[in-house]
């Protein structure tokens, strides 16, 4: 595959060549593992979501032109799967397992379009939400944030001349290569590449994906983006997200059904997967509380993907529980992927090496590090913690705690409820940069 001149792309790119959106399948990947069992169990439930912006202080829409974010959206909107996509989709394996999608969801996709969206100025912030059949909404998330984040990107990039752009690139290049010859120190490691919902471009998280696949070789597992899986021959990574116990906690009708929202939608899960699919979020609404009241049976499952907490904290945590439920945490694995970059990849690595099998998925830092590479300052080029969260289901409010507070969304009266539902134990505020 021959290598993209990134910088002059940048310079000519114009709406007609560059939409944002170019496939149904440039998502993460499990997108369409939850959308199939989201589509199987819960076809009625209706569902709204919202773009979050966690960093206050940058006004999106002083940024973004309202017009052209408009235009992509609409384009998003044209866009179907195509046959080949399909094809790839029913007949590939995943995580070592064969025709993992069935026929009729393969048959579904096919008609598949994202559904209609309102977008409103506020304050100088986007308010942008999605609302209708969770079947549908749910597949916005990630085409809305790549749509914002790259508008973002080509915002900041749009004055800059041939040469500057040479350098910009350049430069973040030799930055990304940098950090994966220290990684290449780590003879165990295993990565993959969780980049797409806040990247740079999608040009940019292609070229990342394509340097990470020659420059760590086997250490390299694969991406979550399931488009250049498939254009790489890598393999697709990914299991659930919080949206599942955000959406069935919504959804019951008492404290007591909330409480148990977390573990029907581990049921759910194992009814529909297996093997290396079997990963525990655990800290939607705490993963203190999650542990404490876990079944049994949960300890058996693959692993976990500790995401809020910091990651030694937080894999401590789960091998203590691990432990107290008779399990050899060597043989089980824990995922590592909030705000991953090489400095704390290598210091969870070192921490545990030896005791548990490890993988990290770097985010952010891998497809959107432009720090200090801009010959000219220019924050536009900084990341920002941008997400779209589930925000009502069926007209009810949705909640998400988080181990870190700040993370947390919702309505404060719902919140204050969760909180005396699940407890504050473990919840500690930390900063949210990416």
């Amino acid at each position: 595959m021959a290598v993209t001149d990134i910088a002059t792309r940048t310079y000519d790119h114009g709406f007609r060549l560059d939409p944002i959106v170019r496939s149904l399948l440039d998502t993460d990947f499990y997108k369409l593992l939850m959308l199939q069992m989201i589509r199987h169990l819960y076809p009625d439930v209706q569902a709204t979501f919202a773009l979050i912006n966690r960093t206050k202080a940058v006004r999106l829409a002083d940024d973004i032109d309202e017009g052209e974010l408009r235009a992509q959206l609409d384009h998003a909107r044209t866009v179907r799967f195509t046959k080949k996509e399909l094809i790839w989709l029913a007949g590939n394996s995943f995580a070592g397992q064969a025709r993992i999608f069935e026929p009729d969801f393969i048959a579904w996709l096919a008609g598949f379009q994202l559904p209609d969206y309102d977008l409103r100025r506020v304050e100088g912030q986007f308010e942008l939400r999605f609302a209708g059949p969770w079947a549908h909404t749910t597949m916005w998330e990630i085409p809305a944030l790549t749509i914002i984040n790259e508008l973002r990107s080509r915002a900041a990039t749009r004055d800059m001349g041939r040469f500057t752009l040479d350098v910009l690139y350049a430069r973040a290049k030799a930055k990304l290569w940098d950090k994966v010859e220290r990684l290449r120190a780590l003879p165990d490691l295993v990565i993959s590449d969780f980049g797409t919902r806040r990247r740079h471009g999608f040009l940019w998280q292609r070229w990342c994906v394509e340097a990470l696949k020659e420059g760590l070789g086997s250490r390299f597992i694969g991406t979550s983006n399931v488009l250049l899986a498939m254009d790489n021959d890598l393999e697709a990574i990914g299991t659930n997200a919080h949206e599942l116990p955000m959406v069935l906690a919504a959804l019951a009708d008492s404290d007591e059904g909330v409480a148990a929202a977390p573990y029907r939608v581990l049921d759910d899960w194992r009814r529909h997967y297996a093997g290396n699919l079997l990963i525990v979020l655990p800290d939607a609404f705490g993963t203190a509380s999650f542990l404490a009241q876990a079944p049994d049976w949960v300890a058996d499952w693959t692993g976990f993907r500790p995401d809020s907490a910091p990651p030694i904290v937080g894999g401590e945590q789960i091998i203590r529980w691990w432990q107290a439920h008779g399990r050899d945490p060597a043989t089980k694995l824990l995922i590592f992927s909030d705000g991953m970059d090489v400095d704390s990849i290598e210091a969870t690595y070192r921490h545990f090496h030896g005791r548990v099998r490890m993988s990290f998925g770097w985010g952010t830092n891998l497809t959107n590090d432009f720090r200090g590479c801009a010959p000219d300052a220019t924050g536009g080029l900084e990341p920002i913690s941008l997400v779209a969260k589930v925000v009502t289901v069926d007209g009810r409010p949705a909640v998400k705690l988080s181990d870190n507070p700040a993370k947390a969304t919702g309505e404060p009266a719902e919140i204050a409820r969760y909180l005396r539902i699940f407890g504050e134990e473990g919840r500690s505020s930390l900063p949210v940069t990416v």
